[in-house]
C-alpha cells in the first residue's frame, strides 16, 4: 500500500488548492471544478482537495458543542518567521491560540488549522 495524499474537503475546492499552492509551490495534479490534487515536485505523498457544499470548519482549539478537527497538516519550515509571513501573504490567518513557542498554528482560508513548525 501506498498513502498517495492527504484531503481536505472544502466549500470551493479550487479555492483551497490555490492557496497551498501558493503557500508550498506544488504543482497540480488532476484539477477538475471539485477536486484537485497538489504533488511535492520531488515526489511524495500529496494533498488533495474536494468540494464539500455541507462542509463546516472545525473550531480551534476544540471547544465542546462545535465541529471538532479531525486532522491537521504539520510542515516544517527552516525559518518560522518567514514561513508565517508567506503563509499569511497567500490567505492563511494567524490562530488566536499558541500552544508551543516553535510552532505557529494557522488557519487555511477554509478554517482548516495547520502547523508551522521548526526543528529544534
Amino acid at each position: 500500500m501506498t498513502l498517495t495524499a492527504a484531503v481536505l474537503d472544502a466549500p470551493d475546492a479550487q479555492e483551497l488548492a490555490g492557496f497551498y499552492q501558493r503557500l508550498l509551490g506544488w504543482p497540480k495534479g488532476a484539477d477538475e471544478p471539485d477536486w484537485v490534487t497538489l504533488r511535492p515536485p520531488g515526489g511524495g505523498t500529496g494533498i488533495s482537495f474536494q468540494t464539500e457544499s455541507e462542509y463546516v470548519p472545525p473550531t480551534w482549539p476544540t471547544a465542546e458543542g462545535r465541529q471538532q478537527m479531525m486532522s491537521h497538516l504539520d510542515i516544517e519550515v527552516a525559518d518560522l518567521a518567514a514561513a508565517g509571513a508567506r503563509a499569511l501573504a497567500a490567505g492563511a490567518v494567524l490562530a488566536d491560540f499558541q500552544p508551543q513557542e516553535d510552532v505557529r498554528v494557522y488557519l487555511d482560508p477554509a478554517g482548516h488549522p495547520f502547523c508551522l513548525w521548526v526543528r529544534t
